[in-house]
Formats: C-alpha cells, structure tokens, sequence
C-alpha cells in the first residue's frame, strides 16, 4: 500500500519515527509529511496568512516548517507530491485522543482532513493510564504500530466510510498483554484544570493551559472503559457537528 504518515507532534517524534519504519519494514510504500515541530492541539488549523516552506530529506520524507498537522496533508494530498495514496494515517500520537480530546487533537485534524480525497483514514494514539494524556516509563509504541499494521488488511475492505475516521486508542502496554480491540463511542471528559499563572524573570505575568479533565463518562462501551480494561479503542467519528436529534425541537421554537 502506499501510505501517507502524518502527526502532530513533529517528524523527529518517536511514534511517528516507529510507525513508518514498522509499516516499511512489513513491505509498504511510506511517505511522511509532518510538521517540522510539535504542533499538539492545532486542530484543523490551516496556515492562510503565511507561506507554507517545506524541507525535503534524502529518503523522501517532508517536513513541513511551522506547518500545522492539517496543512501536511492538505498539502500532501493537493499537489504537493505525485503519489496516488491508498491511506493516510496520523500517529502515532504520545498520548491519549479520546472523548472531547479529539476536539482539540492535530492527530485527529490529520486524519479528517485526509478524508476530504476522500480516502480511507485513521489516527492513532498511544494512551497512557486510565485515558491520561501523558505517557509515564517505558512507551510502547511498537504496540501501537503492530495494531495499525494489523488493522490494514481490514481497512483495504473498505470498513471505513469516505466521510468518516477511525480514531484508535491503544494501551501503552506490551503487545501481548492487550485483550483485543472493540468498537466504542466518544467519552466525555470533565472540565480542563484551571490555568497555571506565572510571572517570566520581568516580573510579567505568563500563562500556561491547564492539564485536561478527568473522564466523566467512561461507561461501558465509551474509549475510556476499553483503555481502562486493556482494550485498543476504535472509534469512528466524522466531521458532521449537527445536533441532528434536535432540528426538529428547534424548528418548534423558531
């Protein structure tokens, strides 16, 4: 298959360093089109006021400099490069996309925008314990990367709608000791903590986002139920924000 890679915490990142050689070594074409930096939480930004410059390296990989995780792609996918892609896939992630994370997530961003071709796309996170955001020993990313390269077959059946993403969850645990994979719905997490307020060596004061909420639905069948009991998260989701269950109400009141 030829596969377009992506993230959104920079090219030089472990995951997405892991994932590209995991699916070169089992025999697919992989090109990687990334941000030069990390760019966690861009969302679907895309760069319109300043121009896009790209570095190339000697094995056909591209970063793009001070681009956005949507911007890879889209460029990527829209004159950028020649290659007739198969998949796009965003990852792997150093932390955890579920719930409303995946409001904010480049990881996500990614793979959306990669459905617009449209073409079959996925993200994919490492989640650290109990659906945290942050990753703490030893990271697995050779289990992420075996569960992408597992799930392939699968994708080329088309399991994937043209408008819709696989978001992927996977415990950071060794291979062997994860219990499958299940089909799930978005979690919902609790408010973010309250920012963090300091003063920088002038005596300004400087601001920090805080870390995100814990999770307060995590019910059976949401992401967070099956990371919490080992189990690889996939979630699909697409980019239709209506709150079609209330057109009706509000056509009422209007």
């Amino acid at each position: 298959m030829n596969i377009l890679l992506s993230n959104d915490d920079g090219i030089n990142a472990t995951g997405i360093q892991v994932l590209a050689k995991t699916l070169r070594d089992a025999g697919h074409n992989v090109t990687i089109v990334a941000p030069d930096r990390n760019r966690s939480a861009a969302s679907s930004c895309l760069t319109l006021v300043d121009p896009l410059r790209i570095h190339k390296f000697e094995n056909g990989d591209y970063a793009i400099i001070a681009g956005t995780p949507a911007d890879c792609v889209h460029l990527a996918l829209n004159g950028l490069l020649d290659t007739k892609f198969d998949l796009v896939v965003s990852g792997i992630n150093h932390g955890s996309n579920l719930g409303d994370d995946v409001i904010y997530s480049g990881t996500v961003a990614a793979a959306l925008e990669g459905r617009h071709l449209p073409l079959p796309s996925v993200a994919v996170s490492l989640t650290g314990q109990h659906g945290s955001n942050f990753l703490s020993g030893k990271s697995h990313f050779d289990t992420a990367a075996k569960v992408v390269l597992d799930l392939l077959p699968k994708l080329t059946q088309c399991c994937v709608a043209a408008n819709q993403v696989l978001n992927i969850n996977v415990p950071n645990l060794p291979y062997n000791e994860l219990k499958g994979l299940v089909s799930t719905r978005l979690g919902q997490r609790s408010a973010a903590a309250e920012i963090i307020r300091e003063q920088d060596p002038r005596g300004a004061n400087i601001y920090w986002i805080g870390a995100g909420g814990k999770p307060i639905d995590n019910k059976e069948g949401t992401d967070f139920y099956a990371i919490d009991n080992n189990f690889v998260s996939v979630t699909p989701i697409h980019a239709d924000m209506t709150a079609h269950h209330s057109i009706e109400t509000l056509k009422g009141i209007l």
